[in-house]
């Protein structure tokens, strides 16, 4: 590689889309960030437009790429991560969306959820594709829309629709149209997809009435996948040689790469991944049993937890409540006071994840007196952020045997320090920051670069990581305890709430 080529990567979010080039040396060059619309049509509905998804990419490739002045014949090839279970279904003439993307985020599904435990699918569910029954993934999406749009059904049968995660849509629209792919780790987190047997499993597509010609193709997450052959493509085709879902990317790009690793990522929600090996780890107490990634025929798997708010709980201070102008100022306001003044807040908006998964939880604040104020709530709010997170350690540590000491942590939210201090106090573990937090990004890149011949392995990569900021935990196991006594007391008045 000549030092004039670099791998670009996208990472579609929830929030928005970042577009990073990086260098030989692991280290980005430049980078650009659009904000996408969220959509809240119903209480307990989210979507997004899938154009203006397509349009942030383009428009923040474009970008970059003026910014930096590189060239598309500069580009060695390109890494994709992505926001995961987000459903989108598509024409397969036309390429137009039937109707908006289903965001993981909502809710609406429940009751189709609901039929398939009350026929015993729990297990079968469980087994095969390592999560639990859940309007989270998106199976029961998938159903949702054949159900809502005209003649849905008979389309899809007729092969004239096409489904895909936000994964699958950009290497859809990159391609032309020529490639209906997705990547092991997107699929595992569909909740139609066998871990044990590599393959979209029959038996629940039938359960769901899902024909199998609208799915994608999985492949694995590094190697010649696709080409991106439209807009500054068009003249100069790049091979799309990276392809994961963004938790996955992030645990790839904290490096790591050896069992009993751990990270979490801070976003809109809040994931926590541990690496499992080639060993698959059943879960009893609401972990997710998923892929972590594939390269070439090796497979590594991974545990995972999932906090629904994170970043989510502080937006809405700043645009429901209008307690802030900028979601870092939380930062100052909560260290306005010394603790939360016994205050709880519970941001289960739109249900509690790992390790409770109650779908009917509702966002609850307890602890209430005439003299709390705004920087308790925002304190109380950060704090609700490390309780979550450190109920899905604690469950995570009990269930692999393996002593989570030390997490590596990364996302928008780990630059906020009050947090990261308490969440090491509250999960009683190093909480680890690496000097470049866009690690999602990275991962993709990362495997984008091991695709194309640019770094040899995993391995090679490993040296690429650079730690930043430590914190220990300090708190009182006596205090650590009482708090969390009263958070998963507070946690008990938001469940079974509708």
């Amino acid at each position: 590689m000549s030092i004039d080529e670099y791998i670009l990567s996208i990472d579609q979010g929830t929030t928005g889309t970042t577009v990073v080039l990086v260098g030989s040396n692991g280290r980005p060059i430049g980078h650009t960030y659009r904000e996408i619309s969220q959509y809240y049509p119903k209480p307990g509905w989210v979507e997004h437009d899938p154009e203006e998804i397509w349009t942030s990419v383009i428009e923040g490739i474009d970008e970059l790429l003026m910014l930096t002045g590189v060239g598309s014949n500069q580009l060695r090839s390109i890494g994709i991560t992505n926001q995961r279970q987000t459903t989108v279904i598509w024409d397969a003439d036309t390429g137009k969306p039937v109707c908006p993307a289903v965001v993981w985020q909502c809710r609406r599904t429940q009751s189709y959820c609901d039929l398939l435990k009350e026929r015993g699918l729990e297990e079968l569910v469980r087994e095969s594709t390592g999560l639990t029954i859940d309007p989270y993934f998106s199976a029961t999406k998938i159903r949702w829309i054949l159900d809502s749009i005209p003649d849905g059904q008979k389309r899809a049968e007729q092969g004239e629709l096409l489904f895909g995660t936000i994964d699958s849509w950009l290497i859809w629209r990159l391609s032309g149209g020529r490639d209906h792919l997705t990547d092991i780790t997107n699929a595992a987190t569909t909740m139609l997809y066998d871990i044990t047997t590599l393959s979209w499993s029959g038996t629940i597509l039938t359960a769901l009435n899902i024909p199998v010609s609208m799915l994608p193709t999985v492949v694995p997450c590094s190697g010649a996948l696709s080409m991106a052959v439209v807009g500054i493509f068009k003249d100069q085709n790049v091979a799309i040689t990276g392809v994961i879902g963004d938790q996955q990317s992030a645990l790839f790009g904290q490096m790591c790469f050896d069992r009993g690793m751990v990270k979490c990522t801070y976003g809109t929600g809040a994931f926590i991944l541990m690496n499992t090996g080639d060993e698959i780890i059943r879960s009893s107490r609401g972990l997710l049993t998923t892929v972590a990634w594939q390269i070439d025929e090796d497979i590594t798997y991974a545990l995972e937890g999932s906090v629904f708010s994170a970043g989510a709980t502080v937006q809405w201070l700043r645009d429901g409540l209008n307690f802030f102008k900028k979601s870092e100022d939380i930062e100052n306001l909560a260290r306005s006071v010394d603790d939360s003044a016994g205050v709880y807040l519970v941001p289960a908006f739109t249900g509690l994840g790992t390790p409770y998964w109650d779908s009917s939880a509702r966002g609850v604040m307890v602890g209430l007196t005439r003299g709390v104020n705004k920087g308790h709530i925002a304190r109380a709010a950060l704090e609700s952020i490390a309780f979550q997170c450190a109920d899905v350690i604690e469950v995570m540590g009990e269930e692999s045997g393996i002593s989570l000491d030390s997490v590596r942590v990364d996302g928008g939210a780990s630059k906020n320090t009050l947090l990261m201090e308490f969440q090491a106090n509250i999960s009683q573990s190093l909480i680890e920051r690496p000097v470049n937090i866009e690690t999602t990004v990275l991962g993709a890149g990362f495997l984008s670069g091991i695709g194309s011949g640019l770094w040899l392995d995993k391995e090679d990569v490993r040296r690429l990581w650079e730690s930043g900021s430590k914190w220990r935990p300090e708190m009182d196991l006596d205090e650590v305890a009482k708090q969390q006594g009263s958070w998963r007391k507070a946690v008990t008045r938001a469940m079974d709430w509708i």
